[in-house]
């Protein structure tokens, strides 16, 4: 019996773990950058090896959209 070759491009085990790959939610609900990028690491931190690396990047992109949102609002009341 021979061992599957493992795909680190089209799919790498931490991509395809569970029913639904997370690119394939990330285009059904047309997320932008920094959305696709938190619901990315965060999906996926149990899945590689560094879980705590991988959330503080989750946090580090979800703190950039609030921080872009939060510019955006003030500059919209500046109008």
């Amino acid at each position: 019996m021979r061992d599957k070759k493992v795909d680190l491009i089209n799919k790498p085990p931490h991509y395809t773990f569970g029913k639904i790959e997370v690119i394939d939610v990330i285009d059904d609900w047309n997320l932008g950058f920094y959305e696709a990028q938190v619901l990315k690491y965060l999906a996926r931190y149990k899945y590689k090896g560094d879980p705590i690396g991988d959330l503080k990047k989750a946090k580090w992109y979800l703190d950039r959209l609030i921080n872009k949102l939060d510019n955006k609002k003030t500059n919209d009341y500046c109008r």
